[in-house]
């Protein structure tokens, strides 16, 4: 709107600015709790132990409370441990690390504690056989939309599927050198996950697209587990360019 003094002298008014958040403007996160299903499994223990030293505050889930309290007790620095239950209820943000053979059976039966939840799916579902590991294709299209469809009332995401967990689990190095890409439907929700990747040190989290292309990015994890096997490595991703 042009005031009254601008349109006395004839001054053009300066141009409203946008309030809209900048593809690098993202949330603090520093409060909200992480759950981690599956967190007595390795991805889940080093992602548990890696948030929890950031300062966020981590419960580890399993379907034995107890295997949960031994485990985080284990990693320290202030994680819990509860069965799944428990944890997907206090979360704030949920992290689904389990083996993709029991990730339907276990969304499922969480479905009412993880309504309204930012959800993040980092599954992978391969095969395995004598010439390495390839991927597989759910009916539903990938691990993620899986779990969109089983968790209609959940914020679904899809994050952390190319982190090595020998590398997150081991205490020796500080930084870990790799992009996280999310994916996901709401702006707002993949902002927030990309917050949680970034407090990894070393880590960046980068939008990678919406829920229909998660398959590339779980299957492509077949590919990284040929290169660490020929070259000996924990190999991650790094996007150029942004």
């Amino acid at each position: 709107m042009t005031t009254a003094d601008e349109a006395a002298d004839g001054r053009t008014p300066a141009p409203a600015r946008s309030t809209a958040p900048g593809p690098y403007d993202l949330p603090d996160i520093s409060g909200l709790v992480v759950g981690v299903l599956g967190g007595t499994g390795p991805q889940g223990r080093g992602l548990a132990y890696r948030f929890a030293c950031s300062g966020q505050q981590v419960i580890i889930g399993s379907r034995s409370a107890e295997r949960a309290a031994s485990t985080a007790t284990a990693i320290g620095h202030g994680v819990r441990g509860a069965d799944n239950i428990i944890t997907a209820r206090e979360s704030d943000l949920v992290i689904v690390a389990t083996p993709w053979e029991g990730h339907a059976e276990l969304l499922t039966a969480l479905r009412e504690e993880l309504a309204g939840k930012i959800v993040i799916d980092c599954v992978n579902p391969l095969g395995f056989d004598k010439k390495g590991a390839y991927a597989l294709r759910p009916e539903e299209g990938s691990a993620a939309q899986q779990a969109a469809i089983l968790l209609p009332n959940s914020r679904v995401t899809a994050a952390f599927h190319h982190l090595s967990a020998v590398t997150l689990e081991d205490r020796h190095i500080e930084k870990i050198d790799t992009d996280v890409l999310v994916l996901g439907e709401e702006r707002a929700a993949t902002d927030i996950v990309q917050a949680l990747a970034s407090r990894l040190p070393g880590a960046r989290g980068v939008f990678g697209g919406r829920l229909r292309n998660a398959h590339q990015v779980e299957s492509l994890v077949a590919n990284l587990i040929s290169v660490n096997r020929r070259y000996k490595a924990h190999a991650g991703l790094r996007v150029t360019d942004v």
